[in-house]
């Protein structure tokens, strides 16, 4: 890669992170070479190395192949060269923390915002509480608790809200930050002995968003300030907004008094996708990219096969589309279920585990502490056929069977009831955080 095109990569990640972001992270890099598809990059230490591998990798990936160069991995090698050092915003009466680059924690990605999310059934409470909370009014509930799997749209509501509220409110001070960042500034503020900006920075705003909070569990002293912080903005009637992969009494080593907290507001999870929301991201997403690669086709069938084949992380999903557009590019052919099956082929071997009905039944079975023989059987009281319903759905959503295939493994039910129950399950999912869980957690232990 010249010197040139690795010039514009650092302007377009400049835009994409913020000033502040590409100065302490990106700047010490230095690009040593591209070898087999992989680019080596020479950083002052270890930790910076880590560190901008899990949080802005994707984004350099992202912006090195959009110029051309094909790169499929990071490698970082430390020198030992003293790194600058991370800045600590203050807040101060011009800049404040306005979502400008002093304040504005790991960065805003600009494609997040509400226009770009894609709301469907598994999605819409959470969609409809982050709405209300970027209004920027007076706080109906606090904190807003956003919990899901990975790659359900957390992180993207998080970054929706900081827009909106910098759209809505520009005199709002608004700090959007990581859990681990939270940590990081805490860490350097007691180092430096400068503890007394570190207070006045997260306790002057009038927005406090942290994005993973699990992160935090088992490190006492941060617990121990991120308490005091919530407390001081909480009586100060200042909004909080807080994501995490579980629900907050499900964090372990996470103080008991923070999940207490935590639990006082409105706590929304996010369910796993359905195929129709998958299908829908698809759309959305080419057709950004569309604008991005104006003389690409992608051929009828091939988001539609995506949607029913890549269901377990939205991430991998829009990944797969990614990786499409820039192949197809690269070798100048539309995207066709040929190319498909070239471009993708790990990532469809990655999810082409058969999960069987007779599997789900008995995850569904010790889930529920009930014998397999009830589940499947005759009896109709509540305690077995809400598992039963929960089976039926996970049936539909994990296998290829019929309907009327899927009531005859069940005691031979008609098709119409495995329907009404499967309608039952969505149903509840929507309104009853409980089901929606135990439905979460079956999924994720058919996919392990």
């Amino acid at each position: 890669m010249t010197e040139e095109i690795w010039g514009q990569v650092l302007e377009d990640l400049r835009l994409a992170i913020g000033a502040n972001n590409f100065s302490n992270w990106i700047e010490p890099l230095e690009l040593d070479a591209i070898t087999d598809g992989v680019a080596t990059f020479r950083v002052p230490t270890n930790f910076i190395g880590n560190y901008v591998s899990q949080n802005f990798g994707d984004q350099i990936l992202y912006h090195v192949n959009r110029t051309g160069t094909e790169v499929q991995r990071l490698k970082f090698a430390a020198t030992g060269k003293p790194a600058p050092r991370p800045t600590l915003p203050v807040a101060d009466e011009q800049d404040g923390i306005r979502m400008k680059d002093s304040g504005n924690g790991i960065g805003l990605d600009a494609r997040f915002t509400f226009d770009t999310f894609v709301v469907g059934k598994p999605n819409e409470l959470a969609h409809a509480a982050a709405r209300r909370v970027a209004e920027g009014g007076a706080v109906s509930f606090n904190p807003l608790f956003l919990y899901g799997g990975v790659g359900l749209g957390k992180t993207h509501l998080m970054h929706a809200i900081a827009h909106e509220l910098r759209a809505r409110r520009p005199e709002f001070n608004v700090l959007y930050l990581s859990a681990e960042q939270f940590m990081y500034r805490f860490i350097t503020a007691l180092r430096e002995k400068r503890m007394m900006d570190f207070k006045q920075l997260f306790r002057s705003v009038d927005v406090l968003m942290v994005d993973d909070v699990q992160f935090m569990a088992g490190k006492d002293s941060t617990q121990e300030e991120f308490f005091h912080t919530f407390n001081a903005l909480v009586d100060g009637h200042k909004q909080i907004i807080i994501s995490a992969d579980r629900a907050p009494g499900d964090i372990a080593d996470l103080e008991d008094r923070i999940k207490s907290r935590l639990q006082c507001g409105l706590v929304v999870d996010l369910h796993p996708t359905d195929y129709e929301l998958r299908l829908g991201i698809l759309q959305t997403k080419a057709q950004l990219y569309r604008s991005e690669y104006p003389n690409l086709e992608i051929r009828d069938g091939v988001l539609e096969f995506l949607a029913h084949r890549i269901s377990s992380n939205v991430r991998v999903l829009e990944g797969a589309l990614t990786r499409l557009f820039a192949f197809a590019s690269l070798v100048g052919k539309p995207i066709t279920m040929e190319l498909v099956q070239d471009c993708l082929a790990d990532v469809l071997k990655a999810s082409d585990r058969k999960i069987t009905i007779e599997e789900i039944q008995r995850k569904v079975s010790d889930h529920y502490n009930i014998r397999l023989s009830d589940l499947v059987g005759p009896k109709r009281l509540r305690i077995y056929a809400r598992p039963r319903q929960v089976a039926m759905y996970l049936a539909k959503q994990h296998t290829s069977r019929s309907l009327p295939e899927i009531g005859r493994r069940f005691g031979k039910r008609d098709h119409t009831t495995v329907m009404h129950g499967i309608k039952r399950i969505e149903e509840l999912m929507a309104t009853d955080s409980q089901i929606a869980e135990d439905v979460e957690l079956l999924r994720r232990a058919l996919e392990a």
